[in-house]
């Protein structure tokens, strides 16, 4: 796979901003701005590799609704303007996390020496633990 660019812009007509009430800081400012951003980006119109888009719909599949749109809501700030790039950087971060491909798995099996290690400790402990039994009063 080709390597993810540095900064990834998604397409302006891919991405729409929707500016709704906050809750949080901000006093009575909170219940007159609408500062808190609702990014809401469509997939479909992503220019991303599939495989990337396969991973990043798998990642954030709480986020996606049925119309295939990510839906990334940011209200950390008091600001529309700071709102919005947190929810783009956001963003940015789920891309560069699909972005990454995992690794595959290889099987592997415990050595000869580590399974008789194994149970050389399971007999050693069966052994502390018969010494801590009550003695038998029939012999």
């Amino acid at each position: 796979m080709s390597q993810p660019p540095a900064q990834y812009a998604p397409p302006d007509e891919a991405c729409e901003y929707r500016f709704v009430h906050a809750s949080g800081p901000g006093g009575q400012h909170v219940n007159k701005a609408s500062t808190a951003v609702e990014l809401r980006v469509h997939l479909n119109k992503l220019d991303l590799p599939v495989p990337v888009l396969r991973r990043l719909q798998n990642q954030q599949r709480n986020r996606i609704n049925q119309e295939n749109v990510l839906i990334i809501q940011a209200d950390g700030f008091r600001s529309q303007l700071k709102n919005r790039r947190d929810a783009l950087a956001r963003l940015q971060g789920m891309i560069s996390a699909a972005w990454v491909a995992p690794k595959k798995r290889i099987a592997t099996k415990p050595s000869q020496g580590a399974r008789q290690r194994r149970l050389t400790h399971k007999k050693q402990r069966g052994e502390i633990k018969a010494g801590r039994r009550q003695p038998r009063l029939d012999n």
